[in-house]
């Protein structure tokens, strides 16, 4: 083991060190260390006492070095319990005198072995070892020989022997073992704040022993408690200056003393409360001790007078009080009355502090102060002890104002309070042995003082807060009931002590937070400012509470008063206009105001439910807050102090600004977890500030009068914070907040007014905008909702209140302004929350009604959009019954006078409500729902036959989409409210009232016509439409026709100046025509729409002949724009569904009359008006049969050519020359041409292909036309059809039944009469050169029999047009003609193979006629007309050029198309084909040769073109494969006729060669020859076509047949050839010899030559 290794080798040493001295040492430690090697454990050398003994002898030698081994031997053998207890006796006396060595070692190894004896199982248990050995300590500690280190030692281990006395007693005394001490007085935190709650905790562990609750006490049981009692009673003696009669001790420090009896008092309180003997020596001995010692009547001398002496007694004195006040009353008593009396003599500075210590300890510990004022103040024979603290602590507080230097004082405590802040204790030195260490100052005293104070504050909240948790008092966040009374006992203990002590503490602390700057100082009064006045609160301590408000309120804002703005204005050197600047409402806020507003806040929000009346304090310190807040000229000390007051938006002062500002919110915000009866409070509090100010405005002016506006904004908005954080209960609110916002409304003040009717919107919004609102919005939706007839009557009753003040507003109010703001706020809640009303609609539309007959254009214009809101967004809201009500306010405002654009806007809405209604988007039963649908069916089974089921299963659809359906009856009768309207607005003086009334009427009708009944339909037919038509046309023929003049806008020149209206509208007839036409097209629009169902209404055949009349009277009589809009109404009805087969005969007949008689009697008319009408009537017309072609006849179509016939006479008749001298055709004739191609005859209207071209071939410049008898014998001989002399006419009554009658044509047919009277005279033929292509056109679409009919009437008409030429050569007719032509030629007869086939029934001598009109043509126009010099300059060269090209284009289908085609004309008709080619190809060889040198060249090259054209014809080519019978027999005409030309070009250039001698040849005839000579070469024929030839038989046997290059023409040539072997012209002398090789090829010489 280690111990015993240690051992022996201390043994060792022992040995060694009295080898020489002391043999006897040194073998006794010899045999004991065998001795030891025997033993294994210290329990085996406790019972050998020869170990122990070496040791003890080795003590008594008294030498230094063997004394030190000795005892340190022994410590180790005693530690380790190797010592009998025995032994003890034996063990001190060597203590003792050793003790008495002066060797310091030696003296501190026996104090070290002391104290191992009082810590190990040695523990003295007799009165004399326990008095020895502590009276050797003692005797160590009071020996003036003995060094410090000495001293101190033995003090400390009589202090722990003290301890461990003590702590024997209490555990042989069985005793609560507990320390409930630190032995020192309680440190402090950082905080007043800290120090209760720390204190507040300890008592928790205290509480069984300072409860006073009684314990079980008794007697000294033990010696260990004897001995105990017997130290206590000489400690005791001791700290009094005598002597101890135990210990044997004399005197010593009695501050030592006193030190070890305050460890005792504040370490031990079991024993003295539970042990009697104890608590005797406490009560008479120690207490008389500390009582003499806090005794001031004598002179402080020696140790008595020293700083550390009087803490040890005050330290001492506050334990009894604190630990042992309940069993000690009387002594306490004078122990704090003491105190306090200390506090008021003139003591010096450093005792009064270490008196205010002690006191403040007292307030800071909350379990003390609770069990003082218990047992003093509320008791009724003690002394107010806690009250006399309090006062005195507040005499030192309140002496810093009478101090010299009071301002560094205040600035020095601070700096206290900054430092505890920080951590860093400034309290008084703990060494108080020496007055001259100890360093007080009056600002310590102050601190102490004031966190004194501090304490007693958070002793009384936290006492009001466990009272709270205990349930005798009411949480603050609980409803304050006024009756309830306080009977718990910690409360009543806290009211007691709020009732005697508030005022004093709100003197001191208002007095020093007044005077001090500091931050940390300000901090923690403001926490205490805060605790005591929430204690205040919770306790319903109205008075208190009030005052710390009040004085609270007074640090938190400060706006400069008149007296200090005077002062500073007053003042020399300044600018007095700055000055004002800076001094309008200039508040700078210092860190103290707003920590002070913080403090504010946050009781505020502590004790928000039972603040009650004393709400006013607070809102006017918010309200003061807020215009400092909102306020250009409030800043923070710190900005203000080192910043420009431009640049402050720049620094940090804004996050004060917005915390404080967020604070403010917040706390109204919170109003949602108040109750309601403090919500009141609050509310009351706001009104009664605002109606304070109110009072005060209306008396006064300047910037006090502004403050006060500031403050009502400020209650105001407040208001409407806790109105909107309440929504969930506002019902008990609500009046008391509008009742408010009304007063203010009816101030004079216009500002004031302003701000209550923005209140109000907020307020009427955030109401109807809350989420019982939305939520019943949404259960009225839903069917199955339990929970909604419960709520309904409180729902309307809440509705009906929010919605009333607006009412009450417009009716009550004589300001403009103020009732245009109420429908402002209407419309804002309209446009927010319309959708959630329910209730309140009827007095909304009321109230909206009244409006429209103000005569303020504003008050007009809110209220009107207010309403459109409704209309547009809000109809499916509305309560059935109010749609009426609705629709006649909508009504109301289309009929007012004052604005135009509103009532505009009303028609308008009038539309949106009969869509809304139509679509039935109300409440219906289902059994109205079904008849709804029956009727709508009814209408549209009526509608168009093709579309009839899909628009049936359209409408039932539409219907059906919707939740629910409008109920029938109803749905009429709301629709005819709003026609009545309608009908009433649609005669409304204003045109673009009456204009948008009629516009609107009809669209409603032609958008939902579908959707309403027959009956409905008659209603409106004959009590709305025809009696609007009539009231209008009435109104339009009697208006007067004066020109208007507009809107004066200034003067100029002394003359008025006035707005211009444009022509068409400055006269009221002409404002009423364009109501008219209005009528008129909406007519037309439901005819076009539902004719098929409007001609089913009983006795529509009446109303359908008025509206003709009406028409035809306004055609003839109305102006331009309602005659084009009758006839519009007309021809949109009758087109619209002739196709569809939906309109009789009648109805198309009346049409057609109506039609023919305006062309018949419009020549009695003019003006272009007339010709504008005509123009319609004939596009209708066209229109017309396009549409309804089936429904036309014989007779019918017939009659529609004679009226066109008739407008085209009549427009050549009386049209003007100066259009046709500017090469214009009439207006009326241009339509024609463009209503021409519409009239081509249906296919049952074949036989009217011949009617209508020969009435249009009777406008081309001809002679005169076959008559009709001689076309039908023609068509008889040529065709088996058979026409009708006579046409059938079918004529329908207006019911549907058919007749079929033969009736007279009432316009004479077209072709009939004589050919001179059926011609007219089209000037300069513009209307034939216009006519032409349509007339092409119409014949290239008729069938094969009337084409053929008709062929060659209008060839004959084309060629004669074509023959224009001659006299005019520039004009267009000819060339049409010409184009035209070329067309039928190419298009039509070129096709007659395939048209005329074996079955055609287009006979031969029809075909036979055609060719010979054809070939009259060619011949006429190509020999007379073609090809021929003309006056020089007559044309421009590209005219020249153009007319040339239509030239050779007439020879190119010739040739191309006719002559090489399989076509059916006769012999003699191709030869005069050629010969027609053969005579213009001979122009130029036929002439002499001065002529040929005059002939223009394109004379020439016509020339040539034939030609080349009779060679082409003559020409074959295997690879063509288009040789055919017809191309045989003309290539036989053509060669012999080419052969002949050929050789008269040849033979005429031999003669002119030899005539002219050496002049040159003209280059026209130069280039014959050689263009005769080169196509010669290139010609080849069929054989069929050399058959014709005039040749020698042998040489036609003598041809091979199977040459492929056959030429035979050559050798009819060849004399010619020969002759020009000879010509001067080289180039003609080449194509000779080209020739010539080729005859002898075709002689087979080639071969012999070859062969030779």
């Amino acid at each position: 083991m280690a111990f015993m290794a240690v051992l022996e080798s201390d043994l060792r040493a022992l040995s060694a060190e009295a080898r020489r001295r002391y043999p006897a040492v040194k073998d006794a430690a010899e045999h004991a260390i065998l001795k030891l090697r025997t033993l294994s454990s210290p329990s085996e050398i406790s019972h050998n006492e020869d170990i122990v003994r070496i040791f003890l002898m080795a003590c008594e030698v008294k030498t230094v070095k063997l004394s030190v081994i000795g005892l340190s031997c022994l410590q180790k053998l005693i530690s380790h319990d190797a010592v009998v207890p025995s032994l003890l006796n034996e063990i001190l006396p060597t203590l003792k005198d050793h003790a008495e060595m002066p060797d310091e070692s030696v003296q501190l190894k026996t104090l070290q072995t002391i104290l191992i004896i009082f810590q190990s199982q040695l523990h003295p248990e007799s009165e004399e070892n326990m008095a020895q050995a502590l009276g050797i300590c003692l005797r160590l500690l009071e020996n003036n020989r003995s060094s410090d280190s000495v001293r101190n030692t033995a003090a400390a281990t009589f202090r722990q022997a003290v301890a461990l006395v003590f702590d024997h007693v209490v555990h042989a005394e069985s005793l609560p073992a507990e320390k409930f001490g630190s032995g020192s007085y309680i440190s402090r935190t950082n905080s007043v704040t800290g120090d209760v709650s720390r204190s507040m905790n300890n008592s928790e562990l205290e509480n069984n022993f300072s409860s006073g609750k009684p314990l079980l006490v008794r007697e000294t049981k033990t010696s260990v408690g004897k001995i105990g009692l017997r130290l206590l009673e000489d400690l005791t003696a001791l700290a009094a200056g005598g002597s101890a009669c135990w210990l044997r001790v004399s005197s010593i420090q009695r501050t030592f003393a006193l030190d070890i009896l305050e460890f005792i008092l504040s370490n031990y309180v079991a024993m003295f409360k539970i042990l009697v003997s104890y608590e005797l020596v406490l009560r008479h001995q120690i207490c008389s001790l500390l009582m003499t010692s806090l005794r001031t009547n004598y002179e402080l001398e020696g140790e008595i007078g020293e700083p550390y002496f009087r803490r040890l007694v005050l330290r001492s004195v506050a334990h009894i009080i604190r630990l042992y006040s309940s069993s000690l009353i009387t002594e306490c008593e004078v122990f704090l009355s003491m105190l306090i009396k200390l506090t008021f003599l003139d003591l010096p500075l450093w005792h009064r502090i270490l008196v205010l210590e002690i006191l403040r300890g007292f307030c800071v510990e909350a379990r003390t102060l609770r069990i003082l004022f218990q047992n003093f103040d509320m008791h009724p024979k003690n002394t107010n002890v806690v009250e006399g603290m309090v006062k005195a602590l507040a005499r030192v507080v309140s002496s810093v104002q009478f101090i010299e230097t009071s301002d560094e004082s205040l600035a020095a405590v601070a700096g206290m309070f900054s430092s505890k802040a920080k951590g860093i204790e400034w309290s008084l030195d703990n060494d108080a042995s020496n007055a001259a260490v100890l360093v007080a100052s009056e600002a310590h005293a102050i601190s102490l003082a004031i966190e004194g104070l501090l304490g007693v504050v958070f002793t009384v909240a936290s006492l009001t807060d466990e009272a709270v948790d205990a349930g005798e008092l009411e949480s603050p966040r609980c409803d304050y009931v006024p009756s309830a009374k306080c009977t718990g006992k910690t409360a009543v203990l806290c009211i007691s002590m709020v009732d005697s002590l508030w005022l004093t503490i709100l003197d001191s602390l208002s007095l020093i937070l007044a005077r001090s700057q500091g931050e940390a100082i300000v901090l923690e009064i403001l926490k205490g400012y805060q605790a005591f006045t929430q204690a205040c609160g919770v306790l319903h301590a109205v008075e208190p509470l009030n005052s710390f408000l009040a004085s609270l309120c007074k640090f938190t804002i400060n706006f400069p008063n008149e007296v200090e703005r005077r002062s500073v204005l007053q003042s020399p050197g300044s600018k007095r206009s700055d000055l004002i600047s800076d001094q309008r409402e200039s508040v700078v806020l210092t860190p103290k105001n707003v920590q002070a507003l913080r403090t504010l806040f946050n009781i505020a929000h502590r004790l928000h439910n039972v603040l009650g009346p004393s709400w006013v304090l607070v809102l006017e310190t918010l309200s003061a807050l807020d215009r400092a807040i909102h306020s250009p000229h409030a800043t923070t000390q710190e900005v203000s102090a080192s910043v420009p007051r431009l640049s402050r938006e720049y620094s940090g002062q804004y996050s004060d600004f917005s915390i404080l500002s967020s604070l403010n919110s917040q706390l109204f915000e919170s109003s949602a977890l108040m109750h309601i009866s403090a919500v009141k409070s609050l509310l009351s509090a706001l009104c009664q500030l605002s109606h304070q100010c109110m009072v005060e405005t209306s008396s006064g002016f300047g910037p006090a009068t502004s403050q006060k506006i500031g403050s009502i904004s400020f209650s105001v908005e407040r208001m409407i914070s806790i109105l909107v954080n309440n929504l969930q209960r506002v019902e008990p609110l609500w009046d008391q907040v509008i009742g408010h916002f009304l007063e203010l409304a009816d101030n004079s003040n216009q500002h004031l007014r302003n701000m209550a009717l923005d209140a109000l919107d907020q307020s009427i919004c955030a109401v109807l905008g809350s989420e019982q609102f939305e939520y019943h919005a949404m259960s009225r939706s839903d069917d199955n909702s339990q929970d909604v007839g419960s709520k309904e009557t409180d729902l309307s009753l809440l509705e009906c209140a929010t919605i009333s003040p607006l009412r009450v507003l417009y009716s009550s109010s004589q300001s403009i302004d103020v009732r245009a703001g109420s429908l402002k706020i209407l419309l804002h809640v309209l446009e927010r929350c319309g959708e959630k009303l329910q209730y309140s609609w009827s007095n909304i539309l009321e109230l909206l009604r009244s409006v429209a007959d103000a005569s303020e254009k504003d008050l007009i214009t809110l209220g009107f959009q207010s309403l459109r809101v409704i209309m547009n967004d809000g109809l499916s809201t509305i309560p059935p019954d109010c749609l009426n009500v609705c629709i006649d306010v909508t009504g109301a405002y289309g009929a007012q006078k004052t604005e135009l654009n509103i009532s505009l806007t009303a028609i308008g809405l009038l539309w949106t409500t009969t869509d809304f209604i139509v679509k039935g988007l109300l409440c219906g039963s289902a059994e109205e729902k079904e008849k709804g649908n029956v009727e709508v069916n009814s209408v549209s089974n009526k509608m168009d036959g093709q579309k009839r089921e899909e628009q049936t299963d359209n409408i039932s659809n539409d219907l059906n989409s919707h939740s629910s359906s409008i109920n029938m009856v109803n749905q009429d009768k709301l629709i005819i409210s709003v026609f009545s309207l309608l009908q009433k607005l649609g005669a409304d003086e204003r045109p673009e009232v009456r204009n948008s009334a009629i516009r609107t009427l009809f669209q409603i009708l032609g958008g939902h016509g579908q959707k309403l009944s027959k009956s409905m339909w008659e209603d409106c037919l004959w009590n709305f439409i025809f009696p609007t038509l009539d009231r209008a046309s009435h109104m339009a023929a009697t208006s007067s026709k004066d020109e208007w003049q507009g809107k004066e806008l200034g003067i100029r020149g002394g003359k008025a100046v006035h707005m211009l209206i444009h022509h068409s509208r400055n006269t009221a007839q002409k404002q009423w025509d364009e109501t008219l036409v209005l009528v008129l097209s909406g007519i037309a629009r439901l005819l076009r729409s539902f004719f098929p169902f409007i001609r089913t209404l009983n006795n529509f055949w009446s109303g359908w002949e008025s509206l003709l009349l009406f028409i035809k009277d306004s055609i003839f009589n109305g102006s331009k724009e309602v005659s084009l809009a009758a006839i519009n109404c007309l021809q949109t009805t009758v087109v619209g569904h002739c196709s569809k087969g939906n309109l009789p005969m009648p109805y198309l007949v009346s049409v057609l009359d109506v039609y023919e008689v305006v062309i018949q009697k419009s020549l009695n008319f003019s003006g272009s008006t007339t010709i504008k009408v005509k123009q319609e009537v004939l596009h209708g017309l066209g229109e017309l049969y396009l549409q309804a072609q089936r429904m036309f006849d014989d007779h019918m179509y017939t009659r529609l050519l004679a009226i066109i016939g008739l407008a085209i006479k009549q427009a050549v008749t009386t049209s003007d020359n100066s259009e046709a001298e500017f090469g214009h055709v009439p207006h009326v004739l241009r339509t024609v041409l463009e209503v021409l191609p519409m009239l081509c005859p249906a296919e049952h209207l074949s036989s009217m292909w011949l009617v209508l071209l020969r009435e249009l071939l009777q406008y081309l410049p001809s002679p005169g036309s076959p008559t009709q008898s001689e076309a039908e014998d023609a068509r008889q001989s040529s065709t088996s059809d058979h026409i009708p002399d006579v046409p059938v006419k079918t004529n329908k009554t207006p019911n549907g039944t058919a007749s079929a009658t033969v009736q007279k044509p009432e316009v004479t047919s077209p072709t009939t009469g004589s050919a001179p009277a059926a011609t007219v005279n089209v000037p300069s033929y513009l209307f034939a050169e216009k006519l032409i292509p349509v007339l092409v056109d119409l014949m290239l679409q008729a069938p094969a029999v009337e084409k053929y009919i008709i062929y060659p009437e209008v060839i004959q008409s084309l060629g004669r047009s074509m023959t224009t030429r001659r006299d005019n050569p520039d004009g267009s007719l000819w060339r049409v003609a010409v184009e035209g032509f070329n067309r039928i030629i190419v298009d039509g007869i070129s096709k007659v193979a395939v048209e005329c086939g074996p079955d055609s029934k287009i006979t031969k001598p029809a075909r036979m006629r055609v060719w010979k009109e054809v070939a009259d043509v060619y011949e006429i126009f190509l020999v007379g007309y073609c090809g021929r010099a003309l006056p020089p300059n007559s044309l421009s060269a590209a005219t020249l050029k153009d007319d040339e090209f239509l030239e050779m284009t007439v020879v190119n289908i010739l040739g191309e198309e006719i002559l090489k085609s399989p076509i059916d004309a006769p012999i003699e008709i191709l030869q005069r084909l050629v010969s027609t080619l053969d005579r213009c190809a001979s122009r130029t060889c036929s002439l002499p040769i001065e002529t040929v040198e005059l002939m223009p060249l394109h004379c020439s090259r016509f020339s040539l073109k034939c030609l080349q054209t009779l060679f082409s014809l003559s020409s074959f080519n295997d690879e063509a494969g288009n040789w055919s019978l017809t191309r045989s027999e003309v290539s036989k005409i053509v060669i012999i006729i080419l052969v002949t030309r050929c050789e008269c070009i040849l033979n005429r250039f031999l003669v002119d060669e030899k005539d002219i001698g050496d002049r040159h040849l003209p280059t026209a005839r130069l280039e014959e020859v050689i263009f005769v000579l080169q196509e010669l070469s290139h010609l080849v024929i069929h054989v069929d076509t050399a058959s014709v030839l005039p040749l020698h038989p042998s040489l036609k046997t003598g041809l091979v047949a199977g040459n492929p290059d056959r030429r035979p023409h050559l050798l009819v040539l060849f004399p010619s050839f020969s002759e020009l072997v000879v010509s001067r012209e080289a180039r003609v002398r080449e194509r000779v010899q080209v020739l010539l090789k080729l005859i002898a090829k075709e002689l087979t010489l080639d071969k012999v030559i070859t062969g030779c």
